[in-house]
Parts: structure tokens; sequence; C-alpha cells
């Protein structure tokens, strides 16, 4: 058995944060990760991002991992990259599967920082060859550089739908329109504002009723909603595209921590099945400490802060402290605040409200 001071699992924004930190503070790291280039969600993202300088603003998302990797890289992190992680147990044994090769690790520490999935929407035909997540399109787009159709309709209208919408039209394909189901835009107004002026369509209280097509997608039927959420007849608009992307929001992907049989509890505004954590970001499990879209859906911006907590708080706990951890913890503290101050952080708010209750 191979053993180890600090695991990340996650060479995401989150995961990369924590182990620069934790390697700064002299801590030996090793991120285990499932893709062979780290990033996560980054490495497919080319707006620029908002926030201040200390979460890398006017850079792109693709930059910012090529920063974070490098950071990381430099201090000696560890990485084990191509391999998932089957299961996690309380004392912290860790079993990787990495090609053929099945190992076990153990860890006097433990980051998770596993991100989150996309969620799916049921209506007829969601299996047509056309039909696309989100991430999925931002994968062939900026990863591959394959275009996934000339004309899509997007559903959902949060900061991806909104951004993926854009990028679909950087690269010639045309929005006929971008619905969504609440009555409310989901995703930052300057981001909606600028797909309006280019003459693209952003419907309300509207939702995807049908996929057309035998062996592929050739149009959509949307459905207008009352305030009960109720298809209202009659309201039916097809729409003749060649592609659907789905951008309904994402899930934590925490089934490592609820196999680590940390304390979980569902709260709506965080996204899902979430762990309850402490100030330090350590789960209910000594020692197991979770960050970034794990522990709640947020910008990739907290993210990054939440991660340099839990590696200042991993490493302070393995008896390694940082040389400027109050100062940084004071710092990160004072970051995430900003960050989700104002309108905008009205969701996340609530659903910390709901977790510092239990």
């Amino acid at each position: 058995m191979i053993e180890k001071e600090l695991v990340i699992i996650g060479g995401g924004p989150a995961g990369l944060a924590a182990a620069r930190l934790a390697a700064e503070a002299g801590v030996e790291v090793l991120i285990i990760d499932r893709m062979k280039q780290l990033g996560g969600q980054l490495v497919k993202q080319t707006h620029k991002f908002f926030g201040s300088k200390k979460q890398y603003a006017k850079f792109r998302g693709i930059e910012i991992a090529e920063i974070l990797s490098e950071a990381a890289l430099k201090l000696k992190v560890e990485v084990l990259a191509e391999a998932v992680v089957l299961g996690i147990y309380p004392d912290k044994v860790l079993t990787v599967l990495k090609g053929e090769e099945y190992i076990k690790i153990k860890a006097q520490a433990i980051i998770i920082a596993t991100g989150a999935s996309e969620k799916v929407l049921a209506f007829e035909n969601n299996d047509l060859p056309g039909v696309y997540g989100a991430g999925a399109v931002q994968t062939l787009m900026n990863v591959h550089g394959v275009r996934p159709g000339s004309r899509m309709l997007m559903v959902g209208s949060g900061n991806i739908g909104l951004i993926v919408s854009y990028q679909l039209m950087q690269a010639g394909i045309e929005v006929a329109a971008v619905i969504e189901a609440s009555p409310q835009i989901g995703g930052y107004l300057v981001h909606a504002a600028k797909l309006r002026r280019l003459g693209v369509p952003i419907i309300t209280s509207c939702t995807i009723k049908k996929a057309l097509g035998s062996n592929s997608v050739q149009g959509a039927i949307t459905v207008r909603l009352d305030e009960a959420w109720q298809e209202i007849p009659g309201t039916e608009t097809t729409y003749e595209v060649d592609g659907i992307c789905i951008a309904v929001g994402l899930s934590p992907l925490s089934n490592l921590l609820a196999m680590a049989e940390c304390r979980m509890k569902y709260i709506g505004e965080l996204g899902g099945l979430v762990p309850i954590l402490d100030s330090s970001y350590q789960t209910s499990q000594n020692g197991i400490f979770a960050c970034g879209d794990v522990s709640g859906i947020e910008e990739a911006s907290s993210a990054m802060v939440e991660g340099g907590i839990a590696g200042l708080s991993a490493a302070h706990l393995l008896g390694k402290v940082h040389p400027q951890y109050d100062e940084l913890l004071i710092d990160y503290k004072q970051q995430l605040s900003n960050l989700r101050s104002g309108p905008g952080g009205v969701k996340i708010r609530k659903g910390l409200q709901k977790m510092e209750t239990l």
C-alpha cells in the first residue's frame, strides 16, 4: 500500500488551489484526477473571468488552468492522472484504478474536490444524437475544435447557458433561442444583454417539450409555462435546429463523501446532496475535507478560494502551518464574502444559512 500525507481527489480549480497552499506549507501532496490534463472545467472555458485580480479576473479559464497547474507542479506536487478513485473509506484508504492497475493508497488527510456533474432534463426524444449537455458542447468546440451543429436551441439561461450560447455564435453557429423555465433569467444580466444585442431571443417561463427527428435532431418543440410551472396548451413553438444544448444546472459529485460516511444534507440552493462542513472545510470525518462544487455549486472563482482554505486547513491539521496562515485565512474568507454579496449571491447565502443551522 502506498502512503501519502495529503491526497487531493480532483485537479480542477479547487483541487489545484488546495494543492498549492498545502505544498507551500511543506506538505507532500498527491493529486488524483481522471483526466490527462489538469484544470477540470477550466480547460474548456474560453471566456474571461469576473471578480478581482486575486481570482484571476480578465483571464480566460484555459489560462487559469495553466497558471494553477504550473504553480502546483513547481512545488513538486505529485499527479496521478487518468486515474479514477473507486473507493474511499473512513480510515482514509483509497482504492484507485489507473489503466488496468489497481492501487491502494493510505492518506493522512484527504481533500475531495470532485466538482459536479450536469443535470439532465426529461423530454420526449431526449436521447437523440444532437442533444448535448453544455459541458459536452464546450469540450467539442473549445478543446477539440468541433462544431456541434449549425443551428442550436439553448435550454437554460444560467451563466453556463448564456456563456455557451455566446461561444456557439463565436464559432459561427446560429442560436435560435435561449429558453428558461423560470420566470427570470438565471445568469448575469450582462451576459444576457450581450446575446440580446446579437438578436438572440431569451424566452422565460418556457421549456422544451420534444426533440424532433428519427436518427438525429432535426427540430425542437417548446411550450410556455404558467405560474404553477404547468404547460399552457396551445403555446407550442417549433424550431428548426440540428442541435439542442441542455444547461439546466449542476449536481455535486458527492458520492465519495457519502462512501467515506461523511455527514450529508440535501440543500437545494447548494445544488443537492452536500457534505456538512466546519469553517475549515473539514467534513464530519476527521482529516477529510471538501471544497469547490462538491460542497455547493458556485463559480470557479469561489472554488479556488475554498480550495485555498481547505489546503491551509489540511496542512495545519498535519502539523505544517503555512507561514502566512492567519493572514491568508482572513483574506480568503473576505474574498468569499465579497463573491457571495449582492443579488447574485442570494441563493448561495440561503444555502449556507441552512447549513449553519444544522
